[in-house]
């Protein structure tokens, strides 16, 4: 059977990777969106490495990404986006991706979805139908093209490129509706075994659960190949992960938050300490307010997702709350450290001293974006794909 062609593109978003979609060039029916995605991205591997397929083994080279006309009169352009498992064929639309978030604008523009000056500033409303909120894309065009030359360097991006700001506007209560889903700084949690451990929940670009290194028995500063070969570590942070699921109201049971693994993002977090970096560079106490490392989609990041970063950065603003307790205090961006450097974030929260009542102004964050090839993704009808998955079981 032959394969089947669709035009598309591939771009790096901050350090994310996406296949990039135009809704119009994909079936009108979404139904059909799971299978083709999965293919194209070698999904499932029981190897891990979707060798067959355009994904990259970890969940950052593991997306896809579908840009549209804007159903609502507010933003530009709609976005969707969809995290491929790498080992399973699953497809999770729940939540959203801050780094891809980052290609967006200028996909948009040179696709013609979106309006820009010639040159100069464009700025893109983005409307992200996973979440429901609107993301404001700002970048520099030069000659009808998004810049992509530039001095700004991403912590974990070989090279500097043309900055791209973006501003998350009222993040809060992207899949709980509220910014504390349980009205609660810090809360416990129960976990199997009857095991407790205190954990701050927020609802921010996307529901995330923070805990502190020291209580998982880490201190915070490992790198991800040390945590990945840690199994009764990663089991007790899925535990935390499906606990606060439930605490959060967004699955009914453990096994139910199971069945969601990107939501909500679970991390421990430490004060500032020095770091070591994948890259061998040591990141100094000083430059830091604060030290996370995350778990995404089972598997330890190697940054912090965008939209991790801005949860943290606005628990950091929280009276209370654990990463609050942690941080060291200042005025302006927030400096988190992860274990490809740093990462610069910006937050405002409004009656941060009352739980119940606080509200995210705003989440804003620098990152860069290219497009590194485009044309057709060829992808393998479903039942071709299951065949050959027996044969190799076999």
């Amino acid at each position: 059977m032959p394969q089947h062609r669709i035009k598309a593109s591939f771009m790096r978003g901050g350090t994310s990777k996406a296949v990039m979609f135009r809704q119009s060039d994909l079936p009108r029916d979404r139904a059909e969106w799971d299978d083709i995605f999965l293919s194209l991205m070698g999904s499932p591997d029981p190897n891990g490495r979707q060798l067959d397929g355009m994904g990259g083994g970890v969940s950052s080279l593991s997306k896809v990404c579908v840009i549209g006309p804007s159903s609502r009169p507010d933003a530009d352009v709609d976005y969707t986006f969809a995290q491929i498992s790498i080992r399973d064929a699953s497809v999770d639309y729940s939540a959203n991706c801050g780094n891809m978030s980052s290609a967006i604008g200028p996909f948009a523009v040179e696709e013609g979805l979106a309006k820009a000056p010639r040159d100069g500033e464009a700025v893109v409303r983005i409307h992200n139908t996973n979440t429901a909120k609107i993301i404001v894309s700002r970048f520099t065009m030069t000659d009808g093209l998004a810049e992509v030359d530039g001095d700004l360097a991403l912590d974990g991006v070989a090279g500097t490129a043309s900055s791209i700001r973006l501003e998350f506007t009222d993040p809060g209560g992207t899949r709980t509706g509220k910014l504390l889903p349980t009205d609660h700084a810090v809360d416990t949690l129960k976990l199997p075994g009857g095991a407790t451990i205190q954990a701050s929940m927020v609802d921010a670009a996307n529901p995330c659960v923070f805990v502190r290194a020291s209580d998982v028995g880490k201190k915070g500063t490992e790198l991800p190949d040390a945590l990945e070969g840690d199994r009764a570590f990663l089991e007790r942070m899925e535990a935390i992960r499906c606990a606060a699921s439930v605490a959060m109201g967004i699955a009914p049971d453990a096994k139910s938050a199971n069945a969601i693994p990107s939501i909500p993002k679970v991390a421990m977090v430490c004060a500032p300490q020095d770091m070591p970096t994948l890259s061998g560079r040591t990141t100094a106490a000083a430059d830091m307010a604060i030290g996370v490392r995350m778990i995404s989609v089972g598997q330890p990041h190697r940054a912090v997702p965008i939209t991790g970063s801005l949860s943290l950065a606005i628990a950091t603003r929280i009276a209370g709350s654990i990463p609050n307790q942690l941080a060291r205090k200042a005025a302006g961006p927030i400096a988190i450290a992860h274990p490809s450097g740093r990462t610069l974030v910006d937050a405002k929260v409004d009656h941060a001293d009352d739980p119940a009542r606080a509200h995210a102004e705003y989440a804003a964050v620098y990152r860069t974006a290219r497009r590194l090839f485009e044309g057709e993704v060829l992808y393998r009808p479903r039942n071709v794909v299951n065949a050959a998955m027996r044969t190799a079981a076999e």
